[in-house]
Order: C-alpha cells, then structure tokens, then sequence
C-alpha cells in the first residue's frame, strides 16, 4: 500500500537542501493528498474519494484600511503566497505534536482546495537554533507569513530572523511572554479559560474564588490570570495557594483553604491523580456544596470517575465543532487528532481563506489583528492588536459520571460575547 502523505513528507525532507528548494505549491500537495485519499479507500475502505465538506475557518475579518502603512513583509505580487511552517518534526521526545499538526495542515489544504498558496513546511528540530535555521529556509524561498513554531523558547530566534524582513510569525505556543511587534501567539492560553469560567461563574452568582494550584509554572499563569480576570470583571481573588508536584498528602493545604471560607467557587488547574487527590478533600473537609472549577487541561480526562468533580465546570473549546476534521483526520491517519492539530489547520486554513479576499495582496499586522476575528474548527479566535495574545470563543463543560458535557456553547461572534 502507498505510504502515507506524513511518511511521503518525511522522505522528501530527507533529500537535503536541493529538494528542500523546490517548494511545492499547496495545489500539488492537495493534490497528493487526494491520490491519497483515493488510495486509501480502495485498499481499505476506510476513507472515500468524496471531497469532505470545508468547515472553516471562515473568514469574518475585515481587509486592512490602510494596506500601505500597515503592510509588513514582501507583498504578494505574483499570486502566490508562500506560508512558511515551522513544526519539531524530528529530534524531541515521542510525544511532540509536530507530525500530527503537519498532517492537520494537509487536511486543512485538501479542504479548503485553492491552488494560490505553496506551504513550506520545515523541520525545527524543536530547538531555538534549529528554528532560526528553518525560518532562514522559508525566508530564502520568500515567505510571506512564518506559522510556527511550537516551543516558546524558540519564538524569540524565529521572531528576530522574521523581523530583519518585516514577516509576521503565528506561533502556536501557550508562553505568552513571547508576543512581540511581529509575534502572534496562537496558542491555547490559560488566560483565556480563566477569564471564561470566571465570566460564567459571575453569571451563576459565584464572585469571589480561591485558588488551589500546583506549583509549576503552568499553576503560577493560572494563579495570576485568576487575580487579573477577577480584578477587571469586578469579581474578587481571596486565597490562593500551591502545592507540590509531587504526588503526596495535601490534607493540610485542603482544609486551610476550606475551614477558611471566603469564596463561591475554588478553581483547580490541575489534572491527572494531583487533581483527584486534591479534589476528593475538598468535601471531606466540608466543601460539598463548593463549587469546582477548572481549565482546559481537564478536557478529555475522565474526571468525573472523581464523585468530588461530578458537576465542576470548566473552559475549553467545544468539542463537536472539531468533529469533522478528527473525522477525516483519523480516516487518513489511523489515529485521533490531538487537541493542538487544530491549531495548525486552523491557521493554514487562515492563510488561505484570507488570500481569496479581493485585493489581498500581505499578511499585515492590521488585518491579522481584525477585531471581528475568525471562526476556525475550535471555535472563534482574533488577535489583540496591542498584546499580539489570542482571544477565544470558549464553551463551558460540566463533568459528569459518564463524560463531560456542554452546558454552554461557545459564542459564535465577539459582537456581545464579553470578551
């Protein structure tokens, strides 16, 4: 049987800086995805030939009002925009996603099925210094907008490489820190989960919140998104407290923050045995009827086999908008998408649909940063202009015995979503 398109990739990537050079267009690499499909189906009648439905992103973003000054970057003269993508291909621990988000940019390609885009994928090695190598790549083959790449601490060398042309870079990591001039971060940001369930908890009468977190970085930006959320929605942050990452005894910590009283709700980003252990004190010490929160870690975890979550709410990207694309992704991939592929079809998707607007002719800053945003596969998004940080539409889920449920959808616009 044919060797899947992943697999294809890979040998290409292989033959050195001679092939590398050769660029195909997003038309051929549609195309091989369609010989693919094809193929597949015939031998194991596991996917058709039927072209799937295009799910988005569908563009709701306004060209840019003033293209001469806003315009950064080569402009697109002849037709063709070159989409850099910078993705650890190779080189990182079993678990890096770089595979998976290249086959969710073919899927993305296949979809949509325009002919005026060439990606350029790249492999960073999931190093800084292989990343700047990369984008040096894409940029010697004249890129217009770098996607990528996935680790924080690579940002900084792709974004200083990008700048000395004035290229625009959407990175898909969740370091805020790294936004910049010329960086977009597109990542899954705790920030926005927390302003989110914060926002619905004041909607259920729920104002001020504790906070019980690991002490890992991770915890430290919820913690701190807590006090800044609260702070702007007029709502109030009294306890917060860490604990170890080291699975132990957190009764001590547990019952502090429940005898203490104070709060409507307490919020837990955490997952796995810590958030079972910490969850399951909370009413033992007292707290039955305190309401459980948490973040988008908590999606996909069976964590309602904890009874102490059973009806905790969280914020995370509704699920059902993603189905189609795991759909198609696992009929040609023999696997479940993880949650950060769509970040790469989303963005691919982006950069296409935004090249089919009239008199598109460069990926500005302005137009990136629309206000009215995106709608993408999970669910809306935009860019803050002055942070480079991403927004989202999320939905909030509730854990139950038997899964986690939708108890509210995610907006479908940022016109009166709050956000």
């Amino acid at each position: 049987m044919a060797r899947s398109i992943a697999a294809a990739h890979s040998a290409e990537t292989s033959l050195g800086d001679e092939s590398r050079r050769s660029g195909r267009r997003l038309r051929a690499l549609a195309a091989a995805v369609l010989v693919g499909t094809v193929f597949l189906g015939a031998c194991a009648q596991r996917v058709t030939s039927q072209r799937p439905t295009v799910q988005g992103p569908v563009i709701a973003a306004e060209p840019s009002q003033t293209p001469e000054a806003a315009r950064a970057g080569p402009e697109i003269t002849d037709g063709i925009a070159r989409i850099g993508l910078l993705l650890p291909l190779t080189g990182g621990p079993p678990g890096d996603p770089g595979n998976a988000m290249l086959q969710a940019a073919e899927v993305a390609l296949f979809d949509l099925g325009v002919d005026n885009i060439e990606l350029l994928p790249r492999d960073t090695g999931g190093s800084p210094e292989g990343a700047a190598d990369a984008a040096r790549a894409v940029m010697a083959e004249g890129a217009n907008l770098i996607l990528g790449p996935f680790f924080g601490r690579s940002v900084p060398a792709v974004a200083e490489v990008a700048r000395a042309q004035g290229i625009n870079v959407m990175a898909f990591t969740t370091d805020a820190s790294v936004a910049s001039g010329n960086v977009l971060v597109m990542g899954f940001l705790p920030g926005n989960e927390v302003d989110r369930i914060i926002q619905y908890g004041q909607s259920q009468g729920l104002n001020s919140y504790a906070v019980m977190a690991p002490q890992d970085r991770y915890g430290e930006v919820v913690a701190q998104a807590a006090r800044e959320v609260a702070q702007a929605r007029g709502a109030r942050v009294g306890t917060v407290e860490f604990y170890s990452t080291e699975i132990g005894d957190y009764s001590e910590l547990v019952r502090g923050v429940v005898e203490g009283g104070g709060y409507d709700a307490v919020l837990l980003p955490d997952g796995g045995l810590r958030l079972r252990a910490v969850a399951s004190l909370v009413p033992y010490y007292g707290g039955d009827a305190t309401q459980i929160l948490g973040t988008g870690i908590w999606a996909g975890e069976p964590v309602g086999a904890e009874q102490a979550l059973q009806g905790a709410w969280y914020a995370a990207p509704q699920p059902g908008l993603r189905a189609d694309f795991e759909s198609r992704y696992e009929s040609l991939h023999g696997s479940r998408p993880p949650l950060v592929a769509a970040l790469a079809y989303d963005a691919v998707s982006l950069a296409a649909r935004l090249m089919q607007q009239p008199g598109f002719r460069a990926y500005d800053r302005q137009t990136l940063t629309a206000s009215s945003g995106f709608a993408g596969i999970s669910g809306i998004f935009r860019f803050d202009g002055r942070t480079g940080l991403v927004q989202r539409g999320l939905a909030i889920m509730e854990v139950t015995e038997s899964g986690n449920v939708l108890r509210e959808p995610a907006p479908q616009s940022f016109v009166g979503a709050g956000l």
